[in-house]
């Protein structure tokens, strides 16, 4: 009586630790793979005078040193076209991009003859892209990224462009001595490159900065835990299995005589009808506190399916194994899946663990799925596609073992009823 119910909820307890505070206490030490974009589409430029001229392009130097540069065991720096960046970027493949214009070249070129030479010049860009939509913690990252990245090579164009200014300036033998830079002058060089940081499709607003995907994600999955937990249990005390206490009041009816398999069909039929409810629910609360929806029918219906799966899966858990069933459902569901999800943290920024849970916790399905329809309409490429196969995978795998089990149990003659232990 007393032994029995420490040392689960003390192991119940340590591995809750474990998994939400190494979840979030170290996300930059964790950090691995993490997608970012990097387009290059400088076309370069000609310097020199007329009689020596030479090709340069500053956006290959930049892009060789930021792949050098950026440590490639917590960076995934990906090297790539415009249009294959905004096509990674729409289906939340990428978490941001650095993009070099095509006239980078051009304005540096521009920027160090203008310092001797008077006139109106404008500082070369370089445009960091965050992706808002694949969460706010990503977001963060990719800014502190490319802040690190672009400060170093900042450094390094401002020492090239300031030995080249230096270089135009030497007098030549029997010529006066060329005049000094000004102060303001160095500093302009010394800092050549305008980083501009720009969202790519600003989330609107209602949106919770990304963060609805996840709490919406976090809704059907309780809503199938919870629900396989109602279900199980009233049912079998309707049907005579488990007593009912109402306050003071104590009602235990005769045990029904259905097999088991039977009783789990009546509960899996009694949870698609309550999906179909919840999921309506859970759309008619968002629509009422003006979430921004603008694919209804395909969240009903994934909604729908993704509380069908993960509670038919609780209940073929609770059937097979009984009462172990919470605690198997509450690690598999909530205690390993909300870690693994991705909704808050993302993956890459995890221990790499987490990774691996992550292709097969519920969760992290269930996230990808409700992300793709809420905030890249609807794509199937954005994880849509892997939320649907994955919830009909997982919902095919807990109608089975169910359906196993219970028939096995059947047909051993454990019949459930009243047994008293001696």
């Amino acid at each position: 009586m007393v032994l029995a119910p420490i040392g689960v909820l003390t192991l119940l307890t340590a591995l809750l630790g474990i998994m939400y505070l190494d979840y979030v206490i170290d996300p930059e030490k964790n950090l691995h793979d993490f997608p970012i974009a990097l387009v290059n589409q400088d076309v370069g430029d000609t310097i020199g005078t007329a009689d020596k001229q030479r090709q340069v392009n500053f956006g290959n130097q930049i892009t060789d040193a930021l792949a050098h540069g950026v440590p490639s065991d917590k960076v995934d720096l990906r090297v790539i076209g415009i249009n294959e960046a905004e096509r990674q970027m729409q289906s939340g493949r990428v978490y941001g991009a650095i993009v070099i214009p095509s006239d980078f070249s051009k304005r540096l070129g521009i920027l160090g003859v203008g310092s001797v030479i008077p006139g109106d010049i404008q500082r070369p860009i370089i445009t960091v892209q965050t992706n808002p939509r694949t969460g706010a913690f990503g977001t963060q990252i990719v800014l502190r990224v490319g802040n690190e990245a672009l400060t170093e090579v900042n450094k390094q164009v401002g020492e090239q462009l300031t030995d080249q200014v230096n270089a135009q300036l030497a007098p030549k033998p029997g010529s006066p001595p060329a005049p000094e830079l000004s102060g303001a002058t160095r500093v302009a060089l010394a800092q050549p490159v305008q980083v501009v940081v720009q969202q790519y499709h600003p989330l609107p607003h209602g949106t919770g900065q990304g963060l609805i995907g996840f709490f919406y994600a976090l809704l059907l999955l309780l809503a199938g835990v919870v629900g396989a937990m109602v279900i199980h249990t009233m049912i079998d005390a309707q049907l005579g299995f488990v007593p009912t206490e109402y306050g003071p009041w104590y009602v235990h009816y005769p045990p029904t005589p259905i097999s088991r398999f039977k009783t789990l069909l009546i509960k899996w039929g009694v949870l698609v009808l309550a999906a179909n409810i919840v999921s309506a629910v859970f759309l008619s609360v968002g629509k009422v506190l003006d979430m921004p929806i603008d694919h209804p029918l395909a969240l009903y219906l994934y909604s729908a399916l993704a509380i069908t799966a993960v509670g038919a899966t609780g209940l073929s858990m609770l059937a097979s194994i009984g009462s172990a069933g919470l605690l198997v459902n509450l690690i598999l569901f909530v205690i390993l899946g909300l870690p693994s999800s991705g909704g808050t943290v993302p993956i890459e920024a995890t221990p790499k663990y987490f990774g691996w849970l992550a292709s097969f916790e519920p969760m992290h399905q269930v996230f990808l799925g409700v992300r793709a329809i809420l905030y890249f309409d609807a794509d199937f490429d954005a994880g849509l596609s892997r939320g649907v196969w994955m919830a009909v995978f997982g919902l095919a795998i807990g109608l089975l073992f169910g359906a196993a089990v219970t028939r096995f149990y059947d047909r051993k003659g454990l019949h459930r009823g009243n047994r008293v232990q001696a």
